[in-house]
C-alpha cells in the first residue's frame, strides 16, 4: 500500500470514528483496525494523533465547503443564494449519522489543550463567515447582515445536534429571510464586487 492510499484510508477511518464517537474516545489502534493501515505506517504518516486530527479537520473543511458552494451556486438569484445556505444546512442535518458541527465538537474536546486543533477550527469558521459575507455582498445587502446570518447558521448547527432535528435549519432560515427582506432593495454592485468573489475550495 503506497503512502497516498494509506493516508486516505487512515483519514477515512479517522473521519468516521472521530466524528461518530468523539476524538478522545478513539485511539490510534482503533484507526489501525478500521483502516487496515499498520501502526508503523500510521505513525510514519502522522507522528502524533494530533497530526491526524488536524489532517482530518483540514480535509473535512475542504469537502464541507465545496458541497455547500455547489448547492448554493445552483441558485441564480443572488438573494436566494444567501437563503440557500439554510436549505443546505437542513439537508445536512437530516443526513444519517449527523452529530453536529465537527469543528465545534473538536473544539469542545481539544480546543483548550491543542492550539493546532483550535486554529483549524478558527480557520474553518473564518472561511464560512467570509463565504456568507461574499454572498451578502453579491446580493447587494448591507455588510453587517453577514454577521447576523453567520450566527443564525452557527446556532442552527448546535441546536440541531442537541435536538437531533433538522427543524433548527428551517427556523433559522425563516429568521434569515426576515432579515434579508427587511434590508430592502439590493444595492448596485461595487466596482470590486466581481473581483473579490471567489469559489470556496
Amino acid at each position: 500500500m503506497d503512502s497516498p492510499v494509506a493516508r486516505e484510508r487512515a483519514l477515512d477511518a479517522a473521519e468516521a470514528l472521530f466524528y461518530g464517537r468523539g476524538i478522545q474516545s478513539v485511539g490510534m489502534d482503533d484507526i489501525r483496525g478500521a483502516s487496515g493501515v499498520s501502526l508503523k505506517r500510521l505513525y510514519q504518516l502522522f507522528p502524533a494523533k494530533e497530526h491526524l486530527v488536524v489532517a482530518y479537520l483540514e480535509r473535512r473543511d475542504l469537502r464541507w465547503r465545496q458541497r455547500l458552494a455547489k448547492y448554493v451556486d445552483g441558485h441564480e438569484d443572488a438573494r436566494q443564494r444567501v437563503l440557500a445556505v439554510f436549505d443546505w444546512l437542513g439537508g445536512w442535518f437530516r443526513e444519517p449519522g449527523f452529530r453536529g458541527c465537527a469543528w465545534i465538537n473538536s473544539y469542545g474536546e481539544l480546543g483548550a489543550v491543542s492550539e493546532p486543533v483550535a486554529e483549524q477550527v478558527r480557520a474553518h469558521k473564518r472561511a464560512f463567515r467570509e463565504y456568507v459575507g461574499r454572498l451578502v455582498d453579491d446580493a447587494g445587502l448591507p455588510a453587517e447582515l453577514a454577521g447576523h446570518l453567520y450566527l443564525l447558521a452557527e446556532g442552527a448547527m448546535v441546536t440541531a445536534a442537541v435536538e437531533q432535528s433538522a427543524e433548527p435549519a428551517a427556523r433559522a432560515g425563516r429568521a434569515a429571510r426576515a432579515l434579508v427582506d427587511s434590508a430592502g432593495s439590493p444595492q448596485p454592485a461595487g466596482p470590486t464586487r466581481t473581483a473579490c468573489r471567489s469559489a470556496i475550495d
